[in-house]
């Protein structure tokens, strides 16, 4: 399947030499997933904003589009309506966006959003249950947190939602991207001009419980992806958060649309599949730098086989000599359960290998605890003898 008859024309655009109070009122007013940013009266593709770009952007409302478009289309991909389905799915993930826009003969010709894709693939999910594909390395937020914290830690970690927890661990709600731009957009608009410093410091000091969504939408692990996607499409949100059948209080996970899409893209090849997202990161290493590394570890343990590799890598604004700060975030999915490594260094190379280095340590962890297992299943068979 290609996406020739899923791509629409059905989108929501602005001009690069626009101001970004534009942009603001077009995600109150129209709630996109992206803003396509065009130029030469809207011929011509010049990036895409997201919801999570204005939440971490300080420009002011006078700024140009194009000031906060021109570092973001290098990594935003751009698509050929003869692409299939899976391919794209794939360009999503790593390109890190919800929407992507779609060319014939080099002129912008449209759109694909996640939402497309999945409406598109609805009935093929069945067979996935959601224990195979969520996210068990979640972060949380408690519920005494104010607002200037839950951005912070969205951004520090480049996520989308946190669930929140009361003082006894227990899901209580859940803020999101979306609820903070609406929230802000909405409290900020009212004031004026002069006001506005000070309006958004005390936004900043409000508790989360005054912007997080209650009760929450949950999944269990043994339900089909076919009915979360369902139910993300017909509610409009992105992410569900996974629980245990038996206490739906319990934070086991987390489910989002990017975990379907991932899900899609898993490849049938002989080697390990790898996504990387935000590939444009990368400078002196390559993907097969990126997976070499993974098998040195993975290979190590014979009895582990890796059925899939995630790979994240975010660019902080601080630099060392030129060199940009870059967090790494390895996420394995193999049939001994998941594991993860995060590093963080100056250049992707070096955040790469603390990564490695922290999922090799992670990955002996595992094997050790699923030993003592064994052995533990061994002896009370042992015992059962006697």
């Amino acid at each position: 399947m290609d996406i020739s008859d899923i791509a629409t024309q059905d989108y929501v655009s602005v001009d690069a030499e626009k101001r970004m109070g534009k942009v603001r009122s077009l995600f109150e007013e129209e709630n996109p997933k992206g803003i396509i940013v065009t130029h030469a009266g809207g011929a011509e593709f010049e990036g895409v904003i997201t919801q999570k770009q204005l939440l971490s952007s300080h420009i002011e409302d006078d700024t140009r589009v194009s000031s906060l478009t021109n570092p973001s289309s290098h990594s935003v991909p751009k698509l050929d309506r003869t692409e299939n389905v899976r391919d794209v799915a794939r360009k999503l993930v790593e390109g890190n966006t919800k929407v992507a826009p779609v060319f014939e003969a080099d002129q912008l010709w449209g759109v694909v959003t996640e939402d497309l894709i999945l409406e598109a693939v609805l009935d093929n999910l069945d067979a996935l249950t959601v224990d195979q594909i969520f996210s068990e390395d979640i972060v949380t937020i408690d519920e005494d947190a104010n607002i200037g914290t839950v951005i912070n830690r969205l951004r520090e970690n480049s996520i989308s939602r946190l669930p929140v927890l009361d003082e006894d661990g227990f899901l209580t709600g859940i803020v999101t991207v979306h609820d903070l731009v609406d929230f802000i957009v909405r409290d900020v608009d009212k004031t004026t001009r002069g006001d506005r410093r000070g309006e958004m410091e005390r936004l900043l000091d409000l508790p989360v419980y005054d912007v997080m969504s209650s009760p929450v939408t949950t999944i269990h692990p043994g339900d089909s992806v076919e009915d979360a996607v369902r139910t993300m499409l017909d509610d409009d949100i992105a992410g569900l958060v996974v629980t245990p059948e038996d206490d739906e209080r319990v934070v086991g996970g987390i489910l989002t649309k990017t975990d379907v899409l991932r899900a899609l893209s898993y490849t049938e090849e002989e080697r390990m599949d790898v996504q990387i997202t935000n590939i444009d990161l990368l400078d002196t290493i390559g993907r097969e730098d990126v997976r070499e590394g993974i098998e040195d570890i993975t290979q190590k343990y014979s009895d582990m086989h890796v059925q899939h590799a995630h790979v994240r890598f975010h660019e902080h604004k601080e630099r060392l000599r030129g060199t940009p700060l870059i967090y790494c975030q390895i996420r394995l999915r193999t049939n001994k359960g998941q594991a993860a490594g995060t590093g963080e260094g100056y250049g992707a190379d070096n955040a790469l290998n603390l990564a490695l280095d922290h999922l090799e340590r992670n990955v002996l962890e595992l094997k050790g605890i699923q030993a003592d297992e064994e052995y533990k299943g061994q002896l009370l068979r042992k015992l059962n003898e006697l």
